[in-house]
């Protein structure tokens, strides 16, 4: 009798060669911002820049102490032989020996150096506190208005333009007197605190509505968005949109503008110096001391290289800075690289 062919039944098991198959796990973490940015000889160079203006600012009296001079005192009037009868140093570029490592200030015989020091500080003050303050206007109010939309987001659109439609400087020249005048007694001398803070309510007046118009358009498109919505959904209140919701998602954007709002301020306050309307005597000032130097040019150009250098690093370099904190929190940057 003939055997049926059987086909061979095919094993259950799993196959001694395969094992079971991997898990999936979770996926791999975005590259941290801050690596992106050291990865970045640019932004690397930069950072290393601004960190060292900072460390100068927060140790200027350290340094001042250690190098031995200060700000205020007038060593060319004081030490005979420093100041010619014209006021100009009597050693060339500008007085610079191991005494005075970047010279003197013609007129006075104030140190540079130690100038330069103090007057960091002078502008990082004001460019933080105004930064600070314009970030937080913007904040408040582009997110609220573009949330709620309606006639608040067309009211708000007017007054934006029509607050833009100013020249600026022209206002920033025309406010500071102004305020002073409103905060200080006629005869009285303007305290130095009052100085800084005329300065920082000058720039906050108009430096929040670049931030808020640019945060209104972007809160305006996620609040169509599916999370959003589903929060609603769920009974959640406006605060709690908002905070858990909307402000999570914008606060790359607002790292960016501080970043790049500070050069900004630094540069307006110098400009306001050099004007005559910023900071006065006898407070160290960039922007006045760039003025003085263009007084004195001709007979002693090394006093404004200083200031001018200094101011031109610092900026150049937060530029640079906030270009490449914006290219690190951008998804579409870390993946075109």
């Amino acid at each position: 009798m003939a055997v049926a062919d059987t086909a061979p039944v095919p094993a259950t098991g799993p196959s001694p060669t395969s094992g079971p198959p991997p898990a999936a796990g979770p996926p791999p973490a975005a590259p941290n911002p801050l690596r992106r940015v050291l990865r970045d000889r640019v932004g690397a160079t930069a950072l290393t820049v601004v960190l060292l203006f900072l460390l100068l600012a927060l140790g200027a009296p350290l340094v001042a102490a250690l190098y031995g001079k200060n700000p205020v005192d007038h060593y060319g009037q004081n030490i005979p032989g420093l100041l010619s009868d014209n006021g100009l140093p009597m050693l060339p570029n500008g007085g610079i020996s191991g005494d005075f490592w970047f010279g003197l200030e013609p007129g006075l015989g104030r140190d540079v150096f130690t100038q330069l020091l103090y007057g960091i500080r002078t502008s990082l003050l004001i460019a933080f506190a105004a930064a600070a303050v314009t970030t937080t206007l913007g904040v408040l109010a582009g997110v609220a208005v573009g949330y709620l939309g309606g006639i608040t987001d067309r009211l708000f659109g007017f007054l934006a333009n029509v607050l833009l439609a100013f020249p600026t400087l022209l206002l920033l020249l025309a406010l500071s007197p102004v305020i002073q005048s409103r905060l200080v007694d006629p005869g009285t001398a303007e305290p130095e605190w009052m100085q800084f803070l005329v300065l920082i309510l000058v720039f906050s007046a108009f430096g929040w509505i670049p931030l808020a118009l640019s945060l209104r358009a972007t809160v305006r498109s996620l609040r169509e968005r599916d999370f959003v919505q589903s929060a609603r959904a769920q009974g959640a209140s406006r605060f709690h949109v908002v905070v858990h919701e909307l402000l999570p998602n914008v606060r790359s954007q607002l790292l960016v503008h501080a970043t790049m709002a500070v050069p900004t301020f630094v540069a307006s306050e110098a400009a306001l110096s050099f004007l005559g309307v910023g900071i006065t005597e006898p407070v160290p000032d960039w922007g006045r001391m760039i003025s003085r130097g263009s007084e004195v040019f001709q007979a002693d150009p090394t006093y404004m290289v200083f200031p001018g250098v200094a101011l031109l690093l610092f900026v150049v370099a937060f530029n640079l800075l906030g270009d490449a904190v914006r290219d690190a929190l951008d998804p579409r940057a870390g993946t075109a690289r």
